[in-house]
Parts: C-alpha cells; sequence; structure tokens
C-alpha cells in the first residue's frame, strides 16, 4: 500500500471517529438527559406499551412486538438501537437492549440481546428508548481497517476505487443488450457497461431516469453467468425497494437485516419468513423452548444440580445453533440476490462467503467508510447514483468539513470525468418523469444539458395548464411575508408563503373538471418548522376538504414524486440569507419530484441575489410564468 493510500484510509478513520463521537454527544447530553416525558413527546421514547408478542428470532434472539396508543411522529426506525425498559418498582435488570427489527404506524418488533425473554415483560411499566447505535462505526472502522491489509483480488480492487490503478473493461457489443427491450439506449449502455467492467462501473442515473430499473435488468444478466449477487443500499426502506422489484422480475431473493416496511409482499422476502415456514423450524424452536425452560430451573436451583442443569441448556441452546446454521446456509445458498443494506453486509451470515459482482444502489448517498463493507466481499463493484442529489448526512461539522461528506461514488466520477481518453462510466440521458420545461433548469445547470424527456413526458402537463406555464414561480418580494425562527426548536417557517399557496390550490381545483379525480400534489421545503406549520394550517382550512396533499421536507421527499408540486423556499430577510437553501443538491431534488406542475413560492429579493437561484428565475421568465405573490392576496 502507498503512502497516500495510508494516509487517505487513516484520515478516514480519523473522520469516522469524529462522527461517532459527536453522536455519542448528542445522544448522552441532550437525549438522555431529558426526562421520560419530554423524551416521549419528542419522540425518543414511547411510553407506555402493550406487549402483544414475544418469541424467540433467528439465532435463538428474543423479539418483542410492542404496541403505542396514538402515532405521532418519532425518532424510531428499522435497525435503530433502543432500550426496552420497565417503570415498575423492584423489578432486577430492568433494561434490555434491542435492535427495531420493523416500526410499522404504533407497532414496533425489536431484537433483544442475551439469551431470555425478560421475566417482567407483562407486568406493564414497559417503554422503550432511542439508543446511540456503535454498531455503525464499528463495522466501518473495521472495514477501513481490513483495507489497510488487503491482498489478492480485493488488493487490486482497493487499488483501482482509490485511483492508484486503471479500471480495466472489455469491449460489450451492442448486440449482446439489445434483447433488453424494456430498457432505452443509455440504459442498454450502461447495462453493457457493467458487464464489461472488471474491477468497476460506475453509473450515473439523474431524477427520473430509471436507474434502478437497469440494475435489475443487469442483474438478470450477470445470473447468466454467475451464481449470485450482492446488491446493498444506503437504507432499509431502498433496500426492501429494491427486493421487491427483483422478485417482481422473477428473480429469487433474500432479503437481510431490519425491514421497514412490513406488508407481506415483502415479509416473504426475509430470512426470517422464509426461515419460519421452513418444517426444521419446528425442530429448531423445540430445542430453544426446552433450553429455556432449563435455564429458567438452573437459576432456581443450588449446588451441583445448578451446574447441570445450565450445561443441557447449553447442549440443547448448541444443537439448536448446528440446525439452523444449516438451515441458514441452505436458504443463502438457494437465493440469487442477496439484498441488505451496506452495514447489513457484515452481518454474520454472510462472513466467509464471497461474491463476483457487488451492486451498490443510492451509492452517492452513502458515507465512503460504509459503502467499503460490502465492496471487502466482492470481486467487481458496480456504483450507481447521483452525486447531485442529496449528500450522506454528517452530523459532525468538523468531520464533514474534513470530508466525509464526500462519498466513493464522487471520487471515482470525478477522476473518470476528468481522463482525457473516453468516458468510463455510464450516463442515463432519458428521463421519465417530467415534462420538459420542469426538467429544463436542472438539467442545464447539473448536467450540462445532456439530458432528455422521454416522449411519453415531454409535453404533459395539468388539463387547463399550458406547457409553457407548468414551471411558476411567484414573487413574495415586498409583501411582508418574512421568514421566522421558532424560539425552540431554532426551525424557519414562513406563514406568508402558506396563505398564498392556499389560495393557489383553491386556483388548481377549481382546474380540474368536477368528473375527475385531482391530481396527486405534494408539498415540499426545506425546513421541517415550515412542515408542521403547513400541516396545521391545512388541516384547519375548510376550503382545503377533500384535497389529499403529501407535505414533506425536501430530503424526506427524496426518490419520490406527485403530478404537482409546490416548493416553499421559506428565506425572507434584509441581509439577503438564505441558510442552506445554497445546498443546491437539495434543491436540485426539490426541482424535480414534480410531473407535470411545478410551483415555487419564495422572495426574489432575498433568494435572486444568489446565482443559483438568480438562475433559476431568469428561467422562469423565459420558459414558465413568473408571478408575484399580491395576485393571490385576496
Amino acid at each position: 500500500m502507498t503512502d497516500e493510500q495510508q494516509q487517505a484510509i487513516t484520515h478516514l478513520r480519523e473522520l469516522v471517529q469524529m462522527e461517532r463521537a459527536e453522536e455519542r454527544k448528542l445522544h448522552l447530553d441532550i437525549i438522555q438527559a431529558m426526562p421520560l416525558t419530554r423524551r416521549v413527546e419528542k419522540g425518543y421514547s414511547w411510553y407506555p406499551l402493550q406487549v402483544i408478542q414475544s418469541g424467540y428470532g433467528i439465532g435463538g434472539r428474543p423479539t418483542v412486538t410492542v404496541q403505542r396508543e396514538g402515532e405521532e411522529s418519532h425518532q424510531f426506525r428499522a435497525g435503530t438501537s433502543v432500550n426496552l425498559f420497565s417503570t415498575q418498582p423492584m423489578v432486577k435488570s430492568p433494561q434490555r437492549a434491542g435492535v427495531i427489527k420493523y416500526v410499522k404506524k404504533n407497532r414496533m418488533k425489536i431484537i433483544l440481546g442475551g439469551e431470555d425473554l425478560p421475566d417482567w415483560l407483562q407486568n406493564g411499566g414497559v417503554g422503550v428508548d432511542l439508543m446511540f447505535d456503535e454498531r455503525t462505526y464499528v463495522e466501518m472502522d473495521r472495514a477501513l481497517q481490513r483495507l489497510e491489509s488487503a491482498k489478492g483480488r480485493l488488493k487490486e480492487l482497493r487499488d483501482v476505487l482509490m485511483g492508484i490503478r486503471p479500471a480495466e473493461y472489455r469491449p460489450v457489443a451492442p448486440e449482446e443488450v439489445t434483447h433488453l427491450t424494456e430498457l432505452n439506449p443509455s440504459q442498454q449502455r450502461a447495462v453493457a457497461h457493467i458487464l464489461g467492467a472488471d474491477h468497476l462501473a460506475l453509473v450515473h442515473g439523474p431524477p427520473g431516469t430509471g436507474k434502478t430499473t437497469t440494475l435489475v435488468a443487469a442483474v438478470g444478466e450477470l445470473l447468466q453467468t454467475e451464481n449470485q449477487i450482492l446488491f446493498c443500499t444506503p437504507s432499509n426502506s431502498a433496500a426492501d425497494l429494491v427486493a421487491l422489484r427483483l422478485t417482481n422480475r422473477g428473480h429469487k431473493v433474500v432479503r437481510i437485516g431490519n425491514i421497514s416496511r412490513v406488508e407481506e409482499e415483502v415479509m416473504r422476502l426475509t430470512l426470517d419468513q422464509q426461515i419460519a415456514e421452513h418444517p426444521d423450524t419446528q425442530q429448531v424452536k423445540k430445542l430453544r423452548r426446552e433450553a429455556a425452560d432449563i435455564r429458567k430451573k438452573a437459576k432456581r436451583a443450588r449446588g451441583r444440580d445448578k451446574g447441570l442443569l445450565f450445561r443441557d441448556a447449553g447442549q440443547l441452546s448448541g444443537w439448536a445453533k448446528q440446525l439452523e446454521d444449516r438451515l441458514l446456509d441452505y436458504l443463502i445458498d438457494s437465493a440469487e440476490v442477496i439484498v441488505c443494506t451496506l452495514v447489513g453486509a457484515a452481518a454474520s451470515m454472510l462472513d466467509k462467503r464471497e461474491f463476483r459482482t457487488c451492486i451498490i444502489d443510492e451509492a452517492a448517498q452513502a458515507l465512503e467508510p460504509a459503502t467499503w463493507i460490502p465492496i471487502l466481499k466482492a470481486n467487481r463493484v458496480v456504483l450507481a447514483g447521483d452525486p447531485y442529489q442529496l449528500p450522506p448526512t454528517v452530523k459532525s461539522r468538523k468531520a464533514e468539513k474534513g470530508g466525509l461528506s464526500v462519498t466513493l461514488m464522487e471520487k471515482c466520477l470525478a477522476r473518470e470525468i476528468t481522463q482525457d481518453d473516453e468516458r468510463q462510466y455510464a450516463l442515463l440521458e432519458v428521463q421519465y418523469r417530467m415534462n420538459e420545461r420542469i426538467m429544463g433548469y436542472s438539467n442545464a445547470h447539473f448536467y450540462g444539458g445532456q439530458l432528455r424527456a422521454a416522449e411519453m413526458v415531454a409535453q404533459r402537463s395539468l388539463p387547463g395548464v399550458p406547457l409553457a406555464e407548468s414551471v411558476v414561480f411567484i414573487d413574495t418580494a415586498g409583501t411582508g411575508f418574512e421568514e421566522k425562527l421558532h424560539p425552540r426548536f431554532q426551525s424557519r417557517y414562513n406563514d406568508g408563503e402558506l396563505n398564498v399557496m392556499v389560495e393557489h390550490l383553491l386556483d388548481l381545483r377549481g382546474l380540474t373538471p368536477p368528473e375527475e379525480p385531482l391530481p396527486s400534489i405534494a408539498v415540499i421545503t426545506p425546513y421541517r418548522e415550515q412542515v408542521r406549520v403547513a400541516e396545521d394550517l391545512f388541516d384547519a382550512e375548510e376550503r382545503l376538504a377533500g384535497m389529499e396533499l403529501a407535505v414533506n421536507t425536501v430530503d424526506g421527499f427524496q426518490g419520490r414524486e406527485r403530478d404537482v408540486v409546490y416548493i416553499s423556499l421559506v428565506r425572507s430577510n434584509e441581509k439577503g440569507e438564505i441558510g442552506f437553501l445554497a445546498d443546491y443538491r437539495r434543491m436540485n431534488v426539490a426541482l424535480t419530484r414534480a410531473k407535470k406542475y411545478l410551483i415555487v413560492i419564495g422572495d426574489s429579493a432575498t433568494v435572486g441575489q444568489d446565482p443559483f437561484f438568480a438562475g433559476f428565475l431568469e428561467y422562469v421568465e423565459k420558459q414558465g410564468l413568473y408571478q408575484t405573490a399580491w395576485e393571490y392576496m385576496r
């Protein structure tokens, strides 16, 4: 390994520790310092809970399913570390660490540590606290350590991904992929690029260009010569979606790890469910129940009997584990595609497995150290994503300044783009979501005008809305609609913009014939407090009754789309400060969610001082409809 590589890996390890320390501090100093009632109010705890089911899952790990009253917003997600606790007095060991298997509305399933279920589960006073998750950081650091001592094929792959040696490709003739008639030519070229890559394939998929569709088609081609493929994503929700898409394509999939959706069609793909449905599982469960019963007796016994009982329980648990390990190997061996998150690739059942190809979707949203976790198990890697959409979340500003938010895909793309020889990455060039006017500014600013709208969507707009007016900017300059800062949450909102939006929504409803269903509508904004204010306003506004509005932050709406999208920019101040509106990648996401009609509301006097927004305002004047908020102040 060169000195340059050693320095890069050491630096990455330091950045991981910075991020780890920042998250630990956030959890211990802020969350754990709150009283229980406050944690519940802020969504960091669920309490009180009803235990509705308990038992044992893979590896004999105890599982508990709990339920709460109400469905208020919360911070719990699949894969999150939690602490199950009891507030009952005189309870011995009233806490047990665990990991969330899934969350669905007011119900949560938790996989607990230890061998047995807590004996206080049915006594009432049960709650769940959000905990600091060390595992992600442990696995990232472990992957970087392994990189330092890489040998053989892994060393080759490391050197290619770090720019020490060039990636190798074999030409794939166009006729080898033309049978994929469901793909357009640029998608077919991307599949050919993947098939011809010896070390690394890069697939750049801008919004709406069918990136996942292309990757799923590539899986089918790869399986002609490979027995099994590892397919990873940064998030559980993305992994669930990919697992469904692959299954619908006819591939045999095993979804490993925590799931964020619990619909039956996702659940049946999980390793847990496939084990549960296998006949041998009944014997495993029987052995585990017997072992648990003997351990309970052992805890009450004394003298020599205590040791003998624990020995017998250990033997039964050992037999159960052997039987289950064989079953796990069988199910994993029989799968064509293993789907998991990046950190999920560190699961013990994949420890000794090696894959010819690892595909990483949404790679431009993944921290580089996490990306290396599945790469360690592969001979070649496919990185797919879009570096002009949202970057990975980094909590430590010091780590972010040090480069932790720069992804491995960005680094690899930057090297390819700056090379003088033929481009060694695939760009998906046709988008199927937006009409050409909605697509135009994003295409010019981020993608050098290389994209084109598919024929089926290029001229599409809402009934009653001319194509030339399908992009609207409503200017609030001079209205006095200044931004406000919530004193407690330190998040900004602008109720004046929302009042303008209500009037525009009413006009929109008037465009829709009574016999026709309303178009799908989303309201998105960069600021969480604006989401909260918008939801309250829309619920209270009787004139909007019957209109279904999806309200979310830009970050929360990535990967989604609607016929009509309203964007509330919020910022309006005399200093011209725009805060994190200056993260243009976030604005790229916002501007590319609408299919037929995009309405942006903001203060040109504030945002127009920024070159990106100045360019957008100029674009709307030429290619859309520029209005003032005065037209809606009735």
